[in-house]
């Protein structure tokens, strides 16, 4: 997959899978309004930023590394282990569940907080029941 191509087919993926999950339904739950002290919106603010910039990272390292995206339908073509992806097996959803969490401190949200351990219990099934599998069956060795 050409980079522009992959390029592009990562920002679709990244406005519908991290931007519904970290930005759309927050939103919903909070309307982006609460009611925590201003030391937990700071740090809520910081640990959202941090798991954004995450998030964009590892889909950059999807482009330039893996020449794909991290979509199932258009996965890469070679398998990313470089960048974050070399300290960390999935920092995407860390990323992702570091700003739904810091959106959690930040608006003072048990909503937002629930969101997030439904999304990390829907994150954990998904790897185990189809990401590993198929992963491991793509590049074999390499993967493990």
């Amino acid at each position: 997959m050409a980079r522009r191509r992959a390029a592009l087919g990562s920002l679709a993926f990244f406005v519908l899978a991290p931007g519904s999950t970290a930005v759309l339904v927050p939103w919903l739950v909070t309307r982006w309004s609460g009611s925590a002290p201003v030391w937990a919106q700071a740090t809520g603010a910081v640990v959202t930023a941090a798991g954004a910039a995450l998030v964009v990272a590892t889909f950059v390292q999807f482009v330039i590394e893996g020449r794909g995206t991290p979509a199932p339908v258009a996965p890469t073509e070679e398998l990313v282990v470089g960048g974050l992806y070399r300290w960390v097996r999935n920092p995407m959803y860390l990323g992702v569940a570091g700003a739904i969490a810091g959106q959690a401190v930040m608006f003072a949200s048990v909503g937002v907080g629930a969101w997030l351990a439904a999304f990390l219990l829907a994150v954990t099934a998904f790897v185990r029941g189809y990401e590993e599998p198929t992963l491991r069956r793509t590049y074999g060795a390499s993967y493990e």
